[in-house]
Formats: C-alpha cells, structure tokens, sequence
C-alpha cells in the first residue's frame, strides 16, 4: 500500500524555492543557491518516501479503511499520543511508524471488519518538528524535547551524524520568520573542533538543517 509523507510545510519550502530562484543572474551566490535548491529537493524526496517516522503528539493522520469509507477520518493525535477511533474507541499511536500503526488499528478493527485493510498519510506535523536533511545518515523529522533545546549538532547527531562526504563547515539552516525565508550558516567544524558553542544554535519548530556535499 503505497504512502507518502509530507515532511516539511508549504511555508519552508515555497519560502526557501522562492529564495534560491529569486535572481537570474550567474553569480557564484546564485549558482550555488541553485545547487542547494537541487540538493534539498532530492533530500526532501528521500524524507517523504521514508517508513521510518514515528509518529509524535499533535500529528495530525489521514486514516482510511479499505471499502469502509464511513469509517475514514482525519484525526489529530492527542498530548498523550492517541487517537479516538469508530469501533475501537482509543488507541495509542504516539511511536509507532506509520506501518507500525496501520497494524495496530487494523488488528484492533479485526474484531469489528473481516480483514480490514488500514492506510495512514501524515498531514499536518506536530510543531515540535525539525527535519535535517542532506549530508547525514539517516535523513528524517526529528522532534524537539519538551522543555528542552535542540541544537543544531544534537540534531545532526540524532540522525547518525555527517557521512564522509559532508561539508560540515557550510552547514544552512532554513528558518521561515514572519512569513520570510531566513537562511542562517552554521560552522559545526567550529563547534566540534575549536568548542565554539556560541555557533550551535537551538533550533525552531519547523527548521531545516541543511548539510551539504563538500566540493573537495
């Protein structure tokens, strides 16, 4: 059953498009903003054919139950991770993957639906939600601890770390601001290396971490 995930909002994307396309002259500036806008697409696309998300408080599910259309709905997961449900009242999806949670609901409606087929689509991300992409391990959306920050390298070492090829002093992250993209440059060479702390930022809901392929 094919499923997509949609993990960056309409906001950070058409903002840092719009951004990158925004001059047509070939200047280093523009040629580069291109090569990045290429880079964050193909990592975007990687993020939202990806099984691996495990789903957080306050997503917000498409659910849908094969040949039973009365029964699909869009709901909202709850701050302890549940989901009221026709039939099998509450059940908790809060982490589980995707995959993971069509199971459970699916098992739980066995009781009501001979063999009933359950298929989930995230709409709408919790707003603790960051997503590093590009030159890491395991690309994905990650979630901010409650009453704690995330910072930039912690975000990076979440997901695996740098792989060999990382341009780890050009690291962007992509912040949108009052309905403005902002792009701020972060030098984890700086941080890890020389322990520069100032530079590891915290991190917003709904940031990009960026990192991209070193040219060398």
């Amino acid at each position: 059953m094919k499923k997509y995930m949609y993990m960056v909002s309409f906001a950070v994307c058409a903002g840092f498009l719009a951004g990158c396309a925004g001059s047509t002259a070939s200047t280093p500036t523009s040629v580069q903003n291109k090569i990045i806008n290429q880079d964050v697409s193909s990592a975007l696309q990687q993020v939202r054919s990806s099984q691996s998300y495990v789903l957080q408080p306050g997503d917000l599910v498409d659910i849908q139950v094969y040949m039973e259309d009365n029964m699909n709905r869009m709901l909202r997961l709850s701050g302890n991770g549940t989901i009221t449900f026709p039939l099998v009242g509450n059940i908790k999806l809060a982490g589980l993957t995707l995959e993971q949670a069509e199971q459970r609901l699916a098992h739980r409606l066995t009781s009501y639906i001979k063999h009933p087929q359950v298929s989930m689509l995230v709409k709408e991300y919790g707003n603790k939600t960051v997503y590093v992409l590009g030159q890491v391990s395991k690309p994905a959306a990650i979630q901010i601890p409650p009453e704690k920050a995330l910072t930039v390298l912690e975000a990076i070492t979440s997901v695996g770390g740098f792989t060999d090829v990382a341009n780890t002093s050009k690291v962007r992250v992509l912040r949108v601001e009052n309905g403005k993209q902002k792009t701020i440059d972060v030098d984890v060479t700086q941080i890890t290396k020389q322990g520069n702390k100032n530079m590891d930022i915290a991190l917003q809901p709904g940031d990009v971490v960026f990192v991209p392929q070193s040219m060398f």
